[in-house]
């Protein structure tokens, strides 16, 4: 498979489109393998259909799976072995870099004697994002900004006063206070950005650091029709979103007659990495995921029934509690008895061997979490380039900075109309 290069609309070069097509036909071939929940289902069916596969992932050590989580273009040229489609993803999931030098990130960042109140990760995430977006020639519009962190990043290398829309009024006071406290050109406004009145201000920058969902859909969407000179987005939570289903932005996407159809916990897959969860966080949910493995395992028996049965999220409490007490709590919420002579421990070790086995069949499914966000992301590119924007897609910053570095920077181009659509 040859893709062209990335390139806009007003390029002679194919558009993103064709990229974007060409992720739609290989999830969709490959949906058995991603839609499956190994966490549900003890045997998933690609396991029958593709036995060398299985073979592979369930003959894996610990280190191997991790490693491979962490490489999931090695993990695709193993299976690759088993089923020659899945070859593919490295140049399918291929970016450009768009990471400004060490010397230029460092230079964008706040120094931390003024990043009060800042968490380290997100001073880095928003020097790096700060200096992939430069220059700045307009005034800019920090979309749900928070406290203002992002803002206060940028003001240091624009020639405008930086403004933050945010709805949290208790954020707006934290994130004002700041940018006074650091002599910040910022002010923050208290604003729902879903609000079917908004107005936005005329001629500036619309940036989004990790806005979620349906929100930075929105700064898509609006941005676009008030024709704002540039947009600079690096999104996030793609699953919180109101559609059902999901529906494509551009007309092109939604108007393909083999789209794929993708529910809020399709989506969600393309958000499930942890590679910026400190250790004890990892090592935490492992231990409750085989907690919960093993009360599933316990729950089946008991109801004599070869169903998943789901259970709430758990108070923290009960990480103290062992898994017997986990096992009581989850039975009580689902109102199951649990009989004098259960053996937790037999139980607990059911769990320990089913999390061993889900490990295995969720690095198959982790191979496409990424193609997952940029047939998502590639379609705002399209729909930015419908919309008459010059568009780039890259990656702003190394994944173990933040797993969602993409950045979607769209600059109007002036003398060239939005193309005109009726949409189906």
């Amino acid at each position: 498979m040859t893709l062209p290069p990335a390139a806009s609309l007003h390029d002679p070069a194919e558009s993103f489109y064709s990229h974007w097509q060409a992720l739609n036909d290989w999830l969709i071939l490959h949906r058995p393998l991603w839609q499956s929940a190994p966490f549900m289902e003890p045997v998933p069916g690609w396991t029958r259909d593709y036995p060398g596969l299985a073979r592979l992932v369930a003959g894996l050590g610990d280190r191997q799976c991790d490693a491979l989580d962490d490489d999931p273009a090695e993990l695709a040229s193993l299976a690759g072995e088993y089923l020659p489609t899945l070859t593919a993803y490295s140049q399918l999931v291929e970016l450009p870099d768009l990471s400004p030098s060490a010397h230029e990130v460092a230079r964008a960042t706040l120094p931390e004697v003024r990043a009060v109140d800042m968490p380290g990760r997100k001073r880095q995430q928003s020097g790096a994002f700060a200096a992939a977006v430069q220059p700045l020639r307009e005034s800019v519009l920090d979309w749900c900004c928070g406290k203002g962190h992002l803002s206060r990043t940028l003001a240091a290398g624009c020639p405008e006063p930086v403004r933050g829309f945010e709805w949290n009024a208790e954020l707006v006071r934290d994130g004002n206070r700041l940018a006074v406290q650091a002599g910040a050109a910022v002010s923050v406004q208290c604003q729902d950005v879903m609000a079917p009145d908004l107005a936005l201000p005329a001629n500036v920058h619309g940036v989004a650091l990790h806005a979620c969902g349906d929100l930075h859909r929105q700064l898509i969407r609006v941005g676009s029709e008030a024709g704002l000179p540039r947009l600079s987005v690096s999104p996030c939570c793609y699953h919180l979103t109101d559609a059902r289903p999901y529906r494509p932005l551009s007309h092109r996407s939604a108007s393909c007659d083999n789209r794929l159809e993708l529910s809020p916990n399709d989506i969600r897959l393309a958000v499930q990495e942890t590679v910026t969860a400190p250790a004890r966080v990892r090592a935490q949910t492992r231990l409750v995921s085989q907690w919960r493995l093993g009360f599933d395992g316990l729950q089946r028996e008991l109801r004599g029934c070869d169903d998943y049965l789901p259970v709430p999220s758990h108070p923290s409490r009960l990480i103290h509690e062992g898994f017997e007490g986990f096992c009581r709590w989850a039975a009580g919420k689902k109102k199951l008895a649990l009989p004098d002579t259960t053996d937790f421990e037999h139980w607990r070790e059911v769990g320990e061997r089913r999390w061993r086995q889900v490990r295995r069949h969720e690095l198959v499914r982790h191979l496409f979490r990424r193609p997952l966000e940029l047939w998502i992301v590639l379609d705002y590119a399209v729909f930015l380039e419908e919309r008459g924007y010059r568009v780039r897609l890259g990656e702003f910053c190394d994944r173990t900075l933040t797993p969602r570095n993409l950045l979607l920077d769209a600059v109007r181009v002036s003398g060239i109309p939005p193309v005109e659509h009726n949409r189906p």
